[in-house]
């Protein structure tokens, strides 16, 4: 008792730069058990500590040592820092193997937790939860579906722990840090996949074929009445609609119930769009493919990304966490088959893609549960400022603008040819679940288009550990005689939106945008002006055509005309000796004989 006082005194102290709080008593503190078999550390120091990697582990083995028959536990990956990233395998009827959980007529969930490590709540509530159903209290949810609990994902960053890594967030007292030990965030890397933590869990979701994804983190930003607030891309702007429509119509309304009964206040996700002036509205942000739930989008995976907010207390959102993944094990028991039906017809790829969006200029209008606040000028910042009152204010209609304005979208190719010198791309689709052939014969194919760079700019300062590109694009067709050794990707496959999304140019996520092709702004060969001089001064005399659009240049473009190397460089350009790789993308890209593909 006396060391919870302490605690609770640490708590207080530490939070008291912090907004004011709403009184909240819900019904989910029932849900807490003070002693008893494996009850666990968030609970035994009174909802305010979240246990260390090597206790959470130890905290794994006793929850399946008291229920070998249901429980299980799998290392699914190894971090940098040589962590084993460990997955609890929950099935009713001990059935562990992925080709058992697949194969045994129950609903798959995956539960997340700590990609971000100082966001740990679903950590601790899964632990409840999975406890209760280890004793007997809750066995009835392994009749409804088998569970699949990575409890930290980030489990470097997990130990990077400290009182003072989130200064907007109320506890766990300590807490780990967002990015991993190489200082990479692991929620943008599910596109370019260079952290083995995200390797594992999509190999975790290319062997489990989970029906539902859940991804739990804790928001930033502004403040607000509601605890937990969740989403998934909405249908408008999903490239998965049908799957938006069910998690929207089936599974929401069923988990918002669940956590209303339990005292929680469910919130949509969404983030503010001027953090110093709330009124001015809210921004329905869409996620890219590089985080969870956009990249569960595109891959055709049911994903809902969880948002606790910062600024409710630790043990308030743990128990929410409890009851919203109650709540979604419920759902799935009873619309499994409606959402593996949408699952289905979203198998099937467009024609056309919109790889990139941004925010709408028109609002919509939605009621929201707010708190009050009042602007003031800080002498410390020298502008206008918020304080939160931590009193009720609910807005009855307030603009919300969604990020679904289309800025691009993309003929899809009927096919990707990856020639064997990027045999790295290859192993990075394989990650991805996309279904890769290599060619064995020395047919020609036709239709075939080639992505020619034509304007470029770097990133200034590096993102992820990249330095970013884009690009401009000229589309050459091009005839290969031969692409024996190549790999070919077809789009007519279940992740096929999701691979030209990687294999595209154009897409801001792409293995181009990231990075992995700038050795095609390289030039690696030469020439001297001895040489180049008379071989261009011949060539010039044998084809009157080029003659005439090099004097059309000098005549047109002044800077061109006053610019030695740039004339010198124009005219190599258009000689055989001209590196023919420079500022081609070299993976070829072919089309239906009749599909539209604009050469740039």
């Amino acid at each position: 008792m006396f060391a919870n006082v302490i605690m609770l005194s640490t708590v207080l102290s530490m939070n008291g730069h912090l907004p004011p709080l709403i009184p909240w008593q819900g019904k989910s503190l029932q849900l807490i058990q003070s002693s008893g078999p494996l009850t666990t550390d968030f609970e035994l120091s009174g909802g305010e500590v979240s246990p260390t990697y090597e206790d959470t582990m130890k905290f794994v083995d006793r929850l399946i040592a008291a229920n070998p028959t249901q429980f299980s536990s799998v290392t699914i990956g190894e971090s940098f820092g040589q962590r084993e990233i460990k997955m609890i395998v929950a099935s009713e009827n001990g059935q562990f193997s992925a080709n058992m959980i697949k194969s045994n007529g129950k609903p798959t969930i995956l539960i997340q937790a700590g990609i971000h490590s100082g966001e740990i709540d679903g950590k601790d509530a899964g632990f409840m939860l999975l406890r209760d159903i280890a004793t007997g209290k809750r066995r009835d949810l392994l009749s409804k579906a088998n569970i699949l609990f990575i409890p930290i994902l980030n489990v470097d960053g997990h130990e990077r722990r400290s009182k003072f890594n989130r200064i907007n967030q109320r506890g766990p007292i300590e807490m780990g840090f967002r990015t991993n030990g190489n200082n990479l965030n692991l929620n943008r890397d599910y596109t370019k996949v260079d952290t083995p933590e995200v390797k594992a869990v999509l190999q975790v979701i290319n062997s489990y074929n989970p029906d539902l994804y859940v991804d739990v983190h804790v928001t930033d930003g502004a403040d607000y009445q509601y605890d937990i607030t969740y989403g998934y891309t909405p249908a408008f702007a999903s490239e998965s609609p049908k799957i938006a429509s069910v998690l929207e119509e089936k599974f929401q309304p069923h988990i918002d119930n669940k956590l209303s009964q339990q005292g929680h206040t469910p919130g949509p996700l969404v983030f503010v769009m001027n953090k110093r002036e709330f009124k001015e509205g809210l921004a329905g942000w869409i996620a890219a493919p590089r985080f969870s739930n956009g990249w569960g989008d595109i891959a055709n995976v049911p994903s809902i990304l969880v948002e606790n907010h910062s600024l409710k207390p630790y043990k308030q959102r743990v128990l929410g966490t409890y009851v919203l993944l109650d709540g979604a094990i419920d759902a799935l028991s009873i619309h499994h088959q409606t959402l593996k039906a949408a699952t289905m017809v979203e198998q099937v790829t467009p024609r056309e893609l919109v790889v990139e969006r941004q925010y709408a200029k028109e609002p919509i209008y939605i009621p929201f549960k707010g708190i009050k606040y009042k602007k003031f000028e800080s002498a410390l910042s020298g502008q206008t400022e918020v304080k939160y009152l931590g009193e009720a204010q609910t807005y009855e209609k307030l603009p919300i603008y969604w990020k679904k304005e289309i800025v691009n979208k993309v003929m899809v190719p009927d096919a990707f040819y990856i020639p064997s010198t990027y045999s790295f791309i290859v192993d990075k689709l394989k990650i991805q679940g996309i279904e890769i052939d290599l060619i064995t014969t020395s047919e020609p194919v036709s239709n075939i288009k080639q992505p020619e760079v034509s304007d470029y700019k770097f990133d200034r300062l590096p993102f992820e550990g990249r330095f970013r590109v884009k690009a401009e694009f000229n589309y050459l067709s091009v005839d290969p005689k031969n692409l024996e050794g190549w790999y070919k990707v077809s789009t007519e496959q279940g992740r096929g939106k999701l691979a030209t999304h990687l294999l595209h140019p154009e897409a801001p996520d792409s293995f181009f945008a990231w990075g992995d092709f700038h050795t095609i702004f390289q030039r690696t060969e030469y020439v001297e002006n001895y040489a180049l001089v008379p071989y261009a001064r011949s060539m010039l005399k044998d084809n009157p055509k080029l003659a005439l659009e090099f004097d059309k240049k000098l005549r047109e473009n002044k800077n061109f005309e006053s610019d030695p190397k740039a004339r010198l460089n124009w005219l190599y350009s258009k000689t055989p000796y001209y590196d023919q790789g420079y500022l081609k993308y070299p993976i070829l890209m072919q089309y239906k004989p009749k599909q539209r593909e604009v050469e740039k």
